[in-house]
């Protein structure tokens, strides 16, 4: 398969909607028919979505690009992982979802993992795909201020070699300005703790709805690890770990999708 890298991927097939949150033009793509399924990406969207597709075989697959993020808006105004979710409480509540599936992988699972705990009883399942959010000292994220850039795919996937398949082989500017900008979001989440949220734990009993975590064993970047402690604080949750996989599980292995495709379908 050849890559062709970009600010943001193509998405052939999808369905786009264009909605105002609070005055911020927010971008939402969906793809398949049936039970509604959101998911809700990582900190970069240069990966595209192509495993929506095996999702879509089951379910309405519904794809919103965070504030900040892909080609939805800006918003200065969040600051919090707090606001990121009151977004999506609005979001929701525009998309008339009142019942749904809810997954997320990295950044996006945290934000699903805090949504999760303040509106639950509107969630059947939730999926966390190597989520951030959690502070677990004894197995800490990495300091990516220390990650030179050669060394950053072998901290994205397992093998190197499946990470830079998503990254220009010569300078590109657009990509790296794209790149910079979902980066910069990301850092205002991460200015006071750069770990997640400490209080988090503290709240994730309140999830009921059956939980799944996905996860790489091999992920540099949310080290499997820290799995034990989500599944400590979450009543009803489960573990599935993919072996030799890293940080981009669903690009690295195609199994997983699998694996939440037949969780949603339980």
């Amino acid at each position: 398969m050849t890559l062709q890298p970009g600010p943001f991927p193509a998405l052939e097939g999808f369905e786009r909607a264009e909605y105002e949150i609070r005055g911020i033009r927010t971008i939402v793509h969906s793809i398949g028919e049936g039970f509604p399924l959101v998911f809700l990406h990582g900190a970069g969207t240069f990966t595209g979505f192509e495993f929506a597709r095996t999702l879509a075989t089951g379910a309405k697959v519904i794809i919103p690009y965070h504030p900040g993020f892909g080609d939805s808006a800006d918003d200065d105004r969040i600051t919090s992982i707090d606001d990121y979710v009151l977004h999506y409480a609005d979001l929701f509540d525009r998309l008339g979802l009142e019942a749904f599936d809810l997954a997320g992988f990295s950044l996006g699972g945290w934000i699903a993992a805090e949504y999760a705990a303040r509106q639950s009883s509107r969630l059947r399942r939730l999926a966390l795909i190597s989520p951030a959010g959690l502070v677990v000292r004894d197995h800490p994220a990495p300091d990516l201020s220390t990650v030179s850039p050669p060394e950053l795919p072998g901290y994205l996937t397992h093998d190197p070699r499946v990470a830079l398949g998503y990254f220009p082989t010569t300078q590109d500017p657009t990509f790296g300005a794209s790149l910079g900008r979902e980066m910069a979001a990301l850092g205002r989440l991460l200015a006071i703790e750069p770990q997640g949220n400490p209080k988090l734990g503290a709240w994730l009993h309140r999830i009921a709805a059956p939980t799944l975590l996905l996860w790489g064993s091999e992920d540099r970047m949310r080290p499997a690890a820290q799995a034990d402690a989500w599944l400590k604080c979450i009543p009803v949750s489960r573990l599935e770990l993919v072996p030799g996989a890293g940080h981009l599980l669903f690009e690295e292995a195609p199994q997983a999708t699998t694996l939440l495709r037949d969780f949603l379908a339980a």
